[in-house]
């Protein structure tokens, strides 16, 4: 069997060592190099050609932003990005993911070998679905400013009733966007699930919201559902559904993990086929695992009408690729083309 090759880039040795040994502990991975900057590195991925980069936000001579826009340009390749918690930390993330980096991990603050060790299973997963992603050579806006986008027209609309529910993971903090980007401002309320850590959701909602023609704001707990808006379910906590009388509104909880995740795409799902019925629209995107799949097709039994971005746009084609198994989809469709298809369900 064929090993995933990784290269570690980090400026502190002790990272450098703790990732080289959490990581050689699973036998599908080889941990082929390390390096301290990115110069170093540059060298280092001619000379190792590895599968995968493990990359530092912050280090010395060049910062992993920069980097990072560098190798997505002339040398694209899976990259996780390793970020702190703080919120310049979710900023910067956020800006790699935008600039092609598959997914990141969040260092502990305190106790790096213990932290670590807690983290060691997601960052294994992370880059086994990395190995597999679909890495494109960016060349990249500047930050914050939003890609060209085919904005649609709120005259395709004819009931803003439904409930739109979207499901997505790795490569999804794109992909939502790019759907998101393209919708009126009178789009039907919008529930989102995308697997990610506290602090960094409602940093990426307030970047959404400035891009948007819509509302995006992270979900709190009893928050209305309404037209022109999109909750994002916070870290750590699952987001439901629930209606009282002819008005809906979100419950957020710390119930247990559903699928290994909170926020579960699968605890939503469920909570618009039990409320919704008919009048919704689910979306499950880009990401590793199947969340999500089970409840789509709880979905589409109540009548839901349900999309499935295709293999070929996906970053990992691993949620939807689940939820087409189970029958669950009613359309697969590019990325480009799935908000053009939810207004033209809407304006049936």
């Amino acid at each position: 069997m064929k090993k995933i090759r990784v290269l570690t880039v980090d400026d502190s040795a002790l990272m450098r060592q703790v990732l080289a040994m959490l990581l050689s502990k699973d036998r599908e991975i080889e941990v082929v190099g390390s390096a301290p900057d990115p110069y170093i590195a540059r060298e280092k991925i001619k000379a190792l050609n590895p599968d995968v980069l493990t990359l530092d936000v912050e280090m010395p001579k060049m910062d992993g932003l920069t980097f990072l826009e560098k190798l997505m340009r002339g040398h694209p390749m899976p990259v996780i990005m390793v970020s702190s918690l703080t919120e310049d930390g979710c900023q910067t993330t956020l800006r790699a993911l935008e600039l092609g980096a598959v997914d990141f991990i969040t260092k502990p603050k305190i106790d790096l070998r213990e932290g670590m060790e807690e983290v060691a299973q997601d960052l294994i997963g992370k880059i086994k679905a990395a190995a597999r992603a679909t890495v494109r050579s960016k060349q990249p806006a500047a930050p914050g400013a939003a890609a060209p986008t085919k904005l649609l027209s709120s005259a395709m609309i004819k009931t803003t009733d439904t409930i739109i529910a979207i499901g997505s993971s790795t490569g999804g903090t794109e992909a939502v966007k790019e759907v998101l980007m393209a919708l009126p401002p009178n789009t039907p309320p919008i529930l989102i699930t995308q697997h990610m850590p506290e602090r960094f959701t409602k940093t990426w909602a307030d970047r959404m919201n400035d891009l948007c023609r819509i509302s995006v704001k992270e979900a709190e707990d009893g928050d209305s559902v309404l037209p022109g808006h999109a909750l994002v379910a916070p870290g750590s906590y699952h987001m439901a559904l629930v209606r009282s009388g002819a008005r809906y509104t979100v419950q957020i909880n710390q119930d247990p993990p559903v699928n290994r995740h909170r926020p579960s795409v699968d605890v939503l799902f469920a909570s618009v086929a039990r409320y919704a019925g008919a009048n919704a629209v689910g979306v499950i995107l880009t990401g590793m695992g199947g969340d999500g799949a089970k409840e789509m097709l709880t979905m589409k039994q109540a009548g839901a009408f349900t999309i499935a971005q295709d293999e070929a746009s996906c970053v990992v084609f691993g949620m939807p690729k689940e939820a087409i198994k189970a029958g669950a989809v009613d359309k697969v469709l590019p990325l480009g083309d799935i908000a053009g298809a939810i207004l033209a369900y809407l304006r049936c």
